[in-house]
């Protein structure tokens, strides 16, 4: 594994409302991404979920975590050294210092939301106001969906397109496996327990889709 002096990308995972798979989302694009990078997870969030998912480790789960709420510092994330990637795990509260110091810093944005009609209008419109003003590269990434219906995950692509924002084309299906993995300390490319293996493959190709978009 490579080291950097100074991080080659910050990459910060954001929702104005909770229980919208953020932390879940923090934590396993971390592990993706800990393959070939040189990666820490910054965890912003008051809450500090994915502190405690990570802390439960008994194995290590591939990448470095670091607490950080206070402003002043998450906005000189650049100056972080011996990373060439850092993941930001930001509080649900799109009002916050700690919102305001990370997206401006960072090179690139995850917005994860369910697809339901309700989580979707809050996204979008936290889409227009604290993100697309900032010019920071961006993707909706859909969360949650129903495997077995994957009809409304497809429609709110399809909305989301239609108002030009750009949204992944992978999604995230909803699997007990994630909620499992948490509790076990582990990532989901470490847990080996049931749809283990579907619910890795939703978030390789999240990753995959983020590093082609930075290769453009």
């Amino acid at each position: 594994m490579k080291s950097a002096s100074s991080p080659q990308k910050i990459l910060a995972v954001l929702n104005g409302k909770g229980g919208v798979g953020k932390t879940t989302t923090a934590v396993n694009l971390a592990a993706a991404f800990s393959d070939k990078y040189r990666v820490l997870l910054v965890d912003s969030d008051p809450q500090h979920s994915a502190s405690w998912w990570v802390e439960r480790s008994e194995k290590g789960i591939g990448f470095d975590l670091r607490r950080e709420t206070d402003a002043t510092r998450l906005a000189d994330l650049r100056k972080v050294k011996g990373y060439e990637l850092i993941v930001v795990d930001t509080p649900p509260a799109l009002g916050s210092d700690a919102l305001a110091a990370v997206v401006p810093a960072a090179d690139y944005l995850v917005l994860p939301s369910p697809p339901a009609p309700m989580d979707l209008t809050v996204l979008i419109e936290t889409v227009k106001t604290a993100v697309i003003p900032t010019g920071v590269m961006h993707r909706v990434l859909l969360t949650r969906v129903d495997p077995r219906s994957l009809a409304e995950a497809l429609e709110a692509q399809n909305t989301l397109l239609e108002l030009g924002i750009p949204a992944c084309n992978a999604f995230i299906r909803a699997y007990k496996a994630h909620e499992r993995a948490a509790l076990d300390g582990a990532s989901i490319m470490q847990w080996r327990g049931k749809n283990a293996r579907e619910a890795e493959a939703d978030y390789r190709r999240v990753a995959e889709e983020i590093q082609r978009d930075w290769r453009k």
